[in-house]
């Protein structure tokens, strides 16, 4: 760590790294001999070698002054190509919405700029920002509990799995195959040894969960069944009526994972039986950051069994000392590991509360008649898409006739999603998210996005550059 190549690449150096403190030779070696080992590889002896990598970081040597730095650093941002240089229909999870100016401007204030939720003597404010944060969320999602978020809508998802397996006590859940590669490997890694994954298929002619499929699962070892609504296609799952019926038939729970942007549009999962809400608030007013920021949510109905099997903080009202007053507090703290340790039902640590804050922003700015507006222009692109691209010979839309809501999935009949997105890069397009490897038996799939930052014109040009490019 301290032995390094000078910038040039010439004779090592036995000397402090600049930008890494603490590792000068002779600093290295007083830290290893306080701590009874002799060579640093001990450290990293429990280590599988299938995940170590073998020789030196391809990094180049340290730059000796700032300035040289900050040459380098802007010449691999310079390579980054945005969204706002180019036609991007990407979405699959980082969505491009508007950021009003004000979300940037409440959240880079001081008393608020950290991700930590704070503690009581010293966050009142915060304390309260994220309470409204959390208050708002409820309204729009139809539930009295939301936590304060944690790193991310894939995180939630595999957390509320493990509240409904503790909250039932059965070990095994179903999850539709219409989730995101991403989301469905946390779900497996954070649910391993807690309990078996079991998919249900989607109908091929819909995209939406095979209810018959569900049917023949659901037996009295199922803790929940993990519906995605808008899926991984777009498609939203407009008989979760019935499926949530038929999942509580058999004394599940139905835990369902949502974009809270879209409840503008498409009705809350709890009015239609979902009994523990999840998602990632990166659309509301977080931007996409190369990646995006992102926020996991979860909520429910504020039942005992269910609340005191969240891991995370809760923050809720609760009377004073001063008679008639009250305070932003912690609710039920004495369940989070932070409280419990190694006893706690889940471990929790840093949150995503400044990104809470921002959503928080972006909710109270827009409002319910904003939310609505912008579901319902959404909602109009993507079927003005849907029946433009029906059009372009060599494109398959697998299920039109489903509801969709921002996004929409079509198939290729002679090409590859691959072939075709490097043909519409070039012409300053940037195309769908390629899926076909998630479905190998639906074909080329590609899933191209639509907001409200899109024109028709957009559309139109995408589908002019799409029968050229196939043609």
């Amino acid at each position: 760590m301290g032995i390094h190549p000078d910038r040039r690449g010439g004779a090592t150096l036995s000397s402090a790294h600049p930008y890494i403190p603490n590792s000068a030779p002779s600093t290295r070696s007083d830290m290893l001999s306080a701590i009874g080992v002799d060579d640093i590889e001990q450290l990293y002896a429990s280590i599988p070698d299938a995940l170590r990598v073998e020789g030196a970081l391809s990094l180049p040597p340290a730059f000796r002054s700032e300035v040289e730095l900050k040459r380098h650093v802007d010449g691999i941002l310079a390579t980054n190509v945005t969204t706002t240089e180019v036609l991007s229909f990407l979405g699959a999870g980082c969505y491009p919405h508007y950021v009003p100016a004000v979300c940037s401007e409440v959240n880079s204030r001081a008393e608020f700029l950290t991700a930590y939720a704070g503690e009581p003597y010293e966050d009142h404010g915060k304390w309260q920002a994220i309470f409204e944060y959390t208050s708002l969320m409820a309204e729009l999602l139809e539930m009295d509990v939301v936590n304060v978020p944690n790193y991310d809508g894939h995180q939630a998802a595999a957390t509320a799995l493990r509240m409904a397996v503790r909250v039932t006590g059965r070990r095994s859940v179903i999850v539709s195959a219409a989730v995101p590669a991403a989301k469905r490997a946390k779900i497996d890694t954070y649910l391993a040894g807690a309990a078996d994954v079991l998919t249900v298929p989607i109908d091929p002619a819909t995209g939406r969960i095979d209810r018959t499929a569900l049917g023949g699962l659901l037996d009295d070892t199922i803790a929940a069944v993990f519906i995605e609504s808008p899926n991984v296609f777009g498609v939203v799952e407009s008989d979760a009526a019935s499926l949530a019926t038929a999942v509580h038939a058999a004394g599940a729970l139905v835990v369902c994972s949502t974009d809270p942007i879209a409840l503008g549009f498409l009705p809350a999962p709890a009015s239609w039986g979902a009994d523990i809400v999840c998602g990632d608030i990166q659309s509301l007013g977080l931007g996409m950051h190369f990646g995006g920021a992102n926020g996991g949510f979860i909520a429910s109905h504020d039942e005992e069994r269910i609340v005191f099997e969240y891991p995370s903080r809760l923050f809720g009202l609760a009377p004073t000392a001063v008679d008639g007053e009250i305070g932003f507090c912690d609710v039920a703290y004495e369940r989070t590991s932070l409280a419990m340790r190694e006893e706690g039902v889940e471990w929790v640590g840093t949150a995503a509360a400044l990104w809470g804050i921002t959503a928080g922003v972006y909710l109270s700015l827009v409002g319910p008649r904003g939310l609505r507006e912008l579901g319902d222009t959404i909602a109009a692109y993507t079927r003005y898409a849907i029946e433009s691209l029906s059009g372009v010979p060599g494109v398959e839309l697998p299920f039109r006739g489903s509801a969709h809501w921002r996004e929409l999935v079509v198939r290729y009949r002679d090409t590859t999603v691959a072939e075709v997105n490097e043909r519409l890069r070039e012409r300053g397009i940037l195309g769908g998210a390629d899926i076909s490897d998630q479905f190998p038996g639906l074909g080329q799939l590609s899933v191209f996005c639509l907001t409200e930052l899109h024109e028709q014109a957009d559309i139109d040009r995408l589908v002019s550059e799409l029968r050229e490019v196939l043609a």
